[in-house]
């Protein structure tokens, strides 16, 4: 739309990539449609956003649930992610890390 927008990491809840474009995911429900791609975006944030997926980069503090041994994740603005088969254990290792809490049902 020709506008910048600045957008500080900690607003953002998740990034979800389509080829050449990503849409990034915001705490206050907005959603923003740059032309650049998710791993371009992924290597300007940090360590807490968690590539889970060829398609999804993650917020780490949005995470509310792990579902499913951990194939999919719940973050707290209702979107469930799906996390893939090769970053399974990856995913786990950093989550099971931070400051979640885990209590299985």
């Amino acid at each position: 739309m020709g506008r910048t927008i600045f957008l500080t990491p900690d607003v953002i809840t998740f990034l979800e990539g389509e080829g050449n474009y990503t849409f990034i995911y915001t705490n206050n429900g907005k959603k923003y449609l740059v032309s650049k791609t998710l791993k371009s975006l992924a290597e300007q944030l940090s360590s807490k956003f968690l590539r889970v997926h060829k398609s999804y980069l993650v917020n780490a503090d949005y995470v509310v649930e792990r579902m499913e041994d951990d194939r999919m994740l719940r973050l707290s603005c209702g979107k469930e992610v799906v996390v893939s088969r090769r970053k399974i254990k990856e995913v786990s290792g950093l989550l099971d890390h931070s400051n979640l809490i885990r209590i299985s049902a």
